[in-house]
């Protein structure tokens, strides 16, 4: 046991600040630093890449903060895969940790930068060797091709353990965290390029090639008499924007609760709990683990072994097998194009089964995310009971407060994630930009980042406020 806390105690780490508090100017400079370094990593392609079968998978490689075929191509998945593994074998009781003290929750942080750390070797070796990203084919059969694999290994390591402690920096010296900022960074470049490209893509419907971008595309379908390909661009646009007000709606709904300051009479506040109690964080665990299953799947396939299905070679969608269950059609575009509802009866099953298995896996990775962040009655009683608050007319003790926060802590955490699941798998079967996942994981993060700059903003302009907050 000694060996394993001397392990996690030495594993290499971001120093935070000395000061208890950092104004906003400091938090912003870090929060840009990052963000430039990440955008720059991105465009950095792998030394001896040759194949990059991972290309064709742009909408899962938002949703991980990746490149694929850059430095940052594992983007946030291993840190996400290690934080789900975590999280179930922690709510399991196969592992338990002591989260209410500050050496609990140290090596709680440690046993999970230790498996982040494992999971970017092991997705690096599973991305080079099943053929994800290889070295070009003319090296295959000799000496040389190992020594290229080892090494794009070696920088997929690089790029991985950049990623884990630029997160770190933000979550310690910036606003929010780093895997937040990293799926609204590309989440945000995607929908500017698929809205406003101007360059040709693919032959349209009527054998007419048209921009990449939604706006031009549909201004030269309207051009060009062609309803269908009109129709889907306008279709996009508008779900779009719908997914957008929906998230900023759902994200402002709240239970406030009157809490009074014990020592001052007449003076209390409302403490507010967000109806997304656990915020974003369960839809990036849902949407990054099948993100993950839809490329170990197509890696599988690549080496022979097609376990999760198998994925159409022509498209590189999943055509078969447990990757086509979780796989959202766009719904909107197959009834444009076919100018009916009546598309056949699979692809809206499939549609069921997507939303079904996206709402589950949210309500229970918000379930373990409430017991293992602190928000918990328990810890969230502690905090106002620090703060000097209480329930007016009662008397000041901390079960009366957890008792109070039972009652909204858990419907607030289940109801919440089912809700937040719903409206990602739906707003993905509704074709927006992006895909839909991405949108609304993107408006809810900059959501929370608009209200941790807002009370950042507060308490650099009032130092009484700064005081109460615990800054």
């Amino acid at each position: 046991m000694s060996l394993w806390k001397s392990i996690i105690n030495n594993l290499p780490e971001v120093e935070g600040p000395t000061q208890k508090f950092l104004s906003f100017k400091e938090k912003l400079k870090w929060t840009s630093i990052v963000l430039i370094i990440y955008f720059v990593l991105g465009l950095m392609p792998l030394f001896g890449l040759g194949v990059n079968a991972l290309q064709r998978f742009e909408s899962l490689s938002i949703i991980l903060g990746a490149e694929f075929g850059s430095l940052i191509s594992l983007g946030i998945g291993p840190i996400v895969t290690a934080s789900i593994v975590l999280q179930l074998l922690n709510g399991s009781g196969i592992l338990k940790f002591d989260l209410t003290n500050s050496e609990g929750k140290k090596t709680f942080q440690g046993v999970q930068k230790l498996l982040s750390i494992f999971f970017i070797i092991f997705e690096a070796f599973i991305y080079v060797f099943l053929g994800g990203l290889a070295p070009p084919t003319e090296f295959v059969g000799t000496g040389l091709y190992l020594q290229l694999r080892l090494i794009l290994v070696f920088q997929l390591f690089l790029g991985g353990l950049m990623i884990l402690f630029m997160d770190e920096v933000v979550s310690k010296w910036g606003f929010g965290s780093g895997i937040s900022l990293f799926i609204a960074a590309g989440v945000s470049k995607s929908i500017f390029v698929q809205a406003f490209n101007w360059l040709p893509g693919p032959t349209g419907l009527a054998g007419i090639t048209y921009s990449i971008g939604a706006v031009p595309a549909l201004f030269q379908s309207l051009a060009a008499g062609d309803p269908t390909t009109a129709g889907i661009m306008i279709a996009a646009l508008i779900s779009t924007v719908l997914v957008f007000v929906l998230a900023v709606y759902v994200q402002a709904m709240k239970v406030e609760i009157p809490l009074s300051f014990g020592r001052v009479r007449g003076h209390g506040i409302r403490w507010p709990l967000s109806f997304i109690y656990t915020s974003n964080i369960p839809v990036i665990l849902v949407a990054a683990l099948m993100a993950n299953m839809q490329l170990w799947g197509r890696l599988l396939q690549n080496w022979g072994l097609p376990l999760l299905g198998r994925f159409s070679e022509a498209t590189g969608q999943p055509v078969s097998g447990f990757v086509a269950w979780i796989q959202g059609y766009d719904i909107v575009r197959l009834i444009i194009q076919q100018h009916t509802f009546f598309i056949g009866f699979l692809p809206y099953l499939q549609s069921l089964v997507y939303v079904i298995v996206f709402m589950l896996g949210s309500m229970v990775f918000s379930i373990f995310w409430m017991q293992t962040a602190g928000m918990d009655a328990r810890s969230q009683a502690k905090q106002m009971m620090a703060s000097g608050l209480q329930i007016p007319g009662f008397r000041r003790d901390e079960r009366v407060l957890e008792s109070l926060l039972g009652r909204y802590v858990w419907p607030l955490t289940i109801m919440g994630g089912l809700t937040v699941g719903f409206l990602a798998s739906f707003a993905d079967l509704t074709g927006a930009l992006s895909r839909g996942t991405g949108i609304l994981l993107a408006v809810m993060i900059v959501y929370k980042l608009y209200e941790e700059i807002s009370r950042q903003h507060m308490m650099d302009m009032n130092p009484m406020m700064r005081r109460f907050m615990g800054g």
